[in-house]
């Protein structure tokens, strides 16, 4: 730990000053990110009357997968750019200020502008988002037991911005322009960019360098590989906005999927097979593979807020309150809300089965977590037939939906995230962390392709769309929950007692 950030270790509710720099830059970033996302598949899918872009539902939830997988992705490169070339403070500055820029392009009111502001967001987020995370963690001591905690303060922070941004961003996109909304989203990461500036002094030396810096031969390289990776993709973007070669999102989300899917088989299977693991290593490389499937799965479920459930609050969800009419982006706020009022109750009881000595292992939980979220939509299959019946259904079916959604994500998301950091080979343990990240991409990319069926002139199917998402992830929840009764073994559960709620400060942490 630094000096500077030592003499600071009391500065923000016990913590060093450091974390509440991060705290509110993180806060203002996560506004901008969701308040944004928020708007994404309304403004494509809205008519010209409504000044949107009049995408069909299948073209819109594929773009929309496509950059929330890309969000994930990008998080890749952009931790290996901290490590090797920039640093972690660096990095974060630069990615803020690429995602402010890609909130002002979208803020822009012509169409062209819109894959360019996409563009540049989901590359900001992914030099910002893993950083900064990342970051939090260097201002203590690898024994300071106020770790956890800091943790737990800064998650609080993503939180408080995503209800920010679903309030904020989402009012001025639905109720006085899309623009608007977009253009609130630049504002907040402005404020997040300019408090980051002015407190920066007191992250101390914490990634202030790169933790394993290239040699300079070696960074040339690196920045001209960098500079031509932009240059392509900036050249791609412009000829498709030209109108010289025609690009098919949907088809586009399906081969990226099955990349994205392949990439995470090979690099599993590389590890394991060429790794050079012992028979205790291997077993447990098998019971992280189950968490793996259920991370993929349970995201290609749980991002349907942004996309379909998006488009079933704006269609068919009565939204009038006396006069005023309710934003459909408002709905998403439920998970934060009861992201903030439940995670005290799981961490309670993670910590009383401990003390029971119950102790179910890291697959169970996941499958656990994956069944009750596929629970949330037979609660949908049930308000979608009042929907095909010609009704608007009233606001709690989507409330009790996210409900569920977000007991699944408290079962799942940090259990996931502690799993990975336990049962990874010691020597692969960051590159294991960066396959697992794969599993939220996959799930974000297929999360697109199901919305896709979502079609509202054909409101029939949707009962039927909903109860398919819902047997296939119970079904595959089932077959983890059963495989688990002998990855316990695997992962070494047997041996001895270990704390339940390890990582459950992570929660939010991707």
């Amino acid at each position: 730990m630094s000096s500077t950030t030592h003499q600071n270790s009391a500065g923000f509710f016990g913590h060093p000053k450091g974390l509440s720099t991060l705290f509110f830059t993180e806060m203002w970033e996560r506004m901008s990110y969701y308040g944004m996302r928020a708007l994404l598949v309304l403004f494509m899918t809205a008519s010209l009357q409504e000044e949107g872009l009049t995408f069909t539902v299948a073209t819109a939830a594929a773009i929309y997968g496509l950059y929330t997988g890309a969000v994930y992705f990008l998080g890749l490169p952009g931790g290996w750019i901290a490590d090797r070339l920039l640093g972690g403070q660096r990095t974060i500055w630069y990615g803020g200020i690429v995602i402010m820029c890609g909130h002002i392009v979208l803020a822009i009111p012509h169409d062209s502008t819109f894959f360019i502001g996409l563009i540049l967001v989901a590359s900001g987020t992914g030099l910002l988002k893993p950083n900064i995370s990342a970051l939090v963690g260097q201002l203590y001591s690898e024994d300071d037991v106020r770790r956890d905690s800091g943790y737990a303060l800064y998650y609080m922070g993503i939180n408080l911005g995503s209800i920010l941004g679903y309030f904020i961003c989402g009012y001025f996109g639905e109720s006085v322009g899309w623009h608007w909304g977009f253009g609130a989203a630049a504002v907040g990461m402005a404020i997040g960019l300019i408090q980051y500036r002015h407190t920066i002094g007191n992250l101390g030396d914490a990634s202030l360098k790169p933790v394993s810096p290239m040699t300079p031969a070696g960074e040339k390289n690196a920045w001209r590989i960098i500079g031509a990776t932009v240059a392509a993709a900036a050249l791609i973007t412009g000829l498709t906005l030209a109108g010289i070669i025609s690009i098919n999102p949907v088809m586009v989300a399906q081969y990226v999927a099955i990349a994205f899917t392949l990439t995470f088989f090979v690099y599993f299977g590389f590890i394991y097979f060429a790794g050079k693991l012992n028979e205790g290593e291997k077993k447990k490389m098998w019971a992280l593979f189950l968490v793996c499937l259920a991370s993929a799965c349970f995201w290609s479920g749980f991002e349907q807020a942004g996309s379909s459930l998006n488009l079933f609050g704006r269609d068919y969800t009565d939204r009038l309150l006396g006069d005023f009419e309710m934003p459909a982006s408002w709905f998403q706020s439920a998970n934060a809300l009861f992201i903030i009022l439940l995670s005290p109750f799981f961490a309670a009881l993670w910590i009383s089965l401990g003390k029971r000595m119950i102790t179910p292992s890291y697959s169970m939980k996941c499958a656990v977590g994956l069944i009750i979220m596929a629970s949330g939509f037979i609660v949908m299959f049930f308000a979608a037939q009042y929907a095909a019946a010609g009704l608007k259904v009233a606001p709690y079916w989507l409330v009790a939906t996210y409900f569920l959604h977000t007991v699944g994500e408290l079962c799942l998301s940090p259990v996931a995230l502690s799993a990975v950091s336990k049962l990874a080979p010691r020597r692969f343990a960051g590159q294991m962390m960066g396959v697992f990240v794969l599993t939220y991409s996959i799930g974000n990319i297929i999360a697109g392709l199901l919305a896709g069926n979502f079609d509202p002139e054909n409101v029939s199917e949707l009962p039927n769309l909903y109860l398919q998402i819902a047997v296939f992830s119970i079904g595959i929840g089932a077959v983890i929950a059963l495989i688990s009764l002998k990855s316990k073994k695997w992962e070494g559960l047997a041996e001895g007692k270990k704390e339940i709620g390890e990582g459950e400060a992570e929660a939010r942490a991707v």
